[in-house]
């Protein structure tokens, strides 16, 4: 069985949708799953109903460890357009500790796939980006090889969103979507992250759904970056 150490796709009330869960909420939960490490990374700006850009300044200033588990801070931005421009600056994300970058309906209106293809890579390139959040939504159709080609050539990390693939999940064709994710990650050797994208404290470190199809792909346990918080923490670093 694959040891889920960190969790680093969640949200909590600051986010403006679907919980009234704090940050404590969250971090009781995930001590009861035994996880080590908890990430917060709430909307970006352009959502609507999100944290402004002056929450992100501030949450730097949070501490590093409560109940006496290690916590990060970051964000899941919006990808805006096909350049890749993003709904925070910079200066911003580079005090947070990692940043998802992601596409949502609110705030990027689906394209042709190859346009969508475009804005997920020039998302990319933008050093603080880390993640590619939840790239299973058939809304917005993608070139998985082109995608999994830049994740390595810019050292990004694919998400495997637990959400996506929850019965009454909303995003189109997850599952077979992720399916050919992790396929091409198989064969590329690329690293993934498994996420719950919680929203909501029951949510936290719960992956059934993406293990379920990890264990029906055969993928290989040692390309998924939660069995080790060190592993993570380096690839975030670099």
């Amino acid at each position: 069985m694959l040891s889920t150490e960190l969790d680093v796709h969640t949200h909590t009330i600051s986010s403006g949708h679907h919980t009234a869960d704090t940050i404590l909420s969250l971090l009781k939960q995930a001590k009861k799953k035994n996880l080590k490490l908890l990430g917060i990374s709430e909307h970006g700006p352009a959502m609507p109903g999100s944290c402004t850009a002056s929450y992100f300044r501030n949450i730097v200033l949070a501490p590093p460890e409560r109940l006496g588990m290690r916590v990060l801070y970051g964000a899941e931005v919006n990808i805006l357009d096909v350049n890749g421009t993003l709904d925070l600056d910079n200066d911003i994300m580079q005090c947070l500790d990692y940043c998802l970058a992601g596409m949502h309906i609110p705030c990027f209106q689906p394209g042709t796939r190859q346009e969508n293809t475009t804005a997920y890579i020039n998302a990319m390139k933008n050093p603080h980006i880390k993640i590619i959040a939840h790239p299973d939504d058939g809304r917005f159709p993608v070139d998985y090889d082109q995608l999994i080609a830049a994740a390595m050539n810019y050292q990004v990390l694919i998400e495997i969103n637990n959400a996506s693939l929850a019965p009454g999940g909303y995003r189109y064709e997850a599952e077979k979507n992720n399916q050919i994710l992790l396929d091409l990650c198989e064969k590329y050797r690329c690293p993934v992250l498994l996420s719950s994208d919680s929203h909501g404290y029951k949510q936290v470190g719960e992956f059934t759904y993406a293990l379920e199809l990890i264990k029906k792909t055969g993928f290989p346990e040692q390309l998924i970056i939660n069995s080790s918080v060190r592993q993570f923490l380096t690839l975030i670093k670099s």
